[in-house]
């Protein structure tokens, strides 16, 4: 066997230089130019950092909140006091983070598996809310993933843990009737059994069953039977998009829609998060959450690579203005509620709020035309 494999290694110098000897004028006509405008950028570090620091934990957050939910709830239903309504409103709250944040990288399990309807279904259905709680008693959870979304979830929990919104955010605890309180256990489950379904896609397999981790196809794209991603220009893509769509979402759909085209139109039914009075914490996290994709960690954590790092690599410039425009609109919606802490459904109704709104929309009008602009053609003049 040694003896064979010297004699192909020898055929094989031989002829490379026989080629050589013949000028080597054939190869130069199928070499492709080197185009010198293009930028490099090495992306592993980044892609594996993103998958693994920002969205996996955040998702594994998400399922650790949705525990302590559950557990809140499991408190208030054996013990219904005020001290306890007001400990599972805190729960849901600190559950609505990780999953706002999110929203800036929501592809892959949390929309094959349906997740994403099954925690956030928005309007609510208060007419068959009412009904659900009118003839029914127990509220086990698979009785309950088998009703429609707009009766679970998220804003269901919240209506029933902050009460209608309308004149104040406040429920006090001889206002949570038994059923309800029960029902409120059951969502509770339900939600917590989808939060580990979703984090469990991203950590064991992203079908439940013999699939990768889709955290390992996303690290590994072009890798022997993942048909998700070919290579990581497509990652890179999917991840700025995804920051496209929750900015699109919250300008032009979450703080529009209700917002309305005057003080006539304002329309509060349209207002997520309504009833807790937590729109603006929503919506800032939405953009908390782009920047977390944006700078490669969640806030507060050691400095690692993100997208900012890819732009940076062919324009420095442009990679600190986006950053620059990114704080701002976070900014921006947060300073909606103005100096008196007003609620995003009131502001739409004020005139003095109307305008803080409008400078929102501007400032988050400015960041996508940057996204969809300056960073998303980027992936065309990337040497790879």
């Amino acid at each position: 066997m040694k003896s064979l494999k010297y004699s192909a290694i020898a055929i094989a110098l031989a002829l490379i230089s026989t080629l050589a000897a013949c000028g080597g004028s054939g190869s130069d006509d199928t070499t492709p130019p080197v185009d010198e405008s293009k930028f490099e950028f090495a992306a592993t570090e980044m892609i594996t950092n993103l998958t693994d620091d920002v969205i996996v934990s955040g998702y594994a957050t998400l399922a650790m909140k949705g525990e302590s939910l559950l557990l809140a709830t499991q408190t208030l239903v054996n013990t219904p006091t005020q001290a306890n309504l007001l400990a599972a409103q805190e729960a849901w709250k600190a559950a609505r983070q990780p999953w706002e944040q999110g929203e800036s990288h929501i592809f892959g399990p949390v929309d094959s598996l349906g997740i994403d309807p099954h925690l956030d279904s928005w309007p609510l259905n208060t007419t068959d809310l009412t009904t659900v709680l009118a003839n029914n008693s127990g509220f086990d959870a698979e009785t309950i993933k088998g009703w429609n979304d707009d009766v679970q979830g998220f804003h269901t929990m919240e209506y029933l843990l902050f009460g209608d919104g309308i004149a104040d955010n406040e429920k006090a605890i001889a206002d949570l009737t038994t059923a309800e309180n029960e029902y409120l256990m059951g969502l509770a489950e339900v939600f917590r059994d989808y939060t580990k379904v979703l984090d469990d896609a991203w950590q064991v397999s992203h079908d439940g069953q013999s699939g990768k981790a889709y955290g390992e196809l996303v690290k590994s794209p072009g890798s022997d039977g993942n048909t998700f991603y070919s290579s990581q220009v497509g990652v890179i893509q999917e991840l700025v998009n995804g920051m496209i769509g929750i900015v699109d979402e919250v300008g032009n759909g979450k703080i529009a829609d209700p917002f309305g085209v005057s003080l006539e139109t304002a329309d509060t039914s349209k207002v997520e998060s309504q009833y807790s009075w937590n729109s603006l914490t929503d919506f800032s996290d939405n953009i908390v959450g782009v920047r977390n994709v944006y700078q490669g960690e969640l806030t507060g954590a050691s400095d690692k690579q993100g997208i900012v790092d890819f732009v940076k690599a062919a324009d420095a410039t442009l990679a600190a203005r986006v950053g620059s425009e990114i704080d701002d609109a976070i900014i921006k919606i947060q300073a909606i509620s103005g100096t008196n802490n007003m609620p995003f459904r009131q502001a739409i109704s004020d005139v003095e709020g109307r305008a803080r709104v409008q400078t929102a929309i501007d400032a988050l009008s400015k960041l996508q035309t940057s996204l969809e602009s300056d960073i998303l053609p980027l992936l065309n003049d990337w040497k790879v």
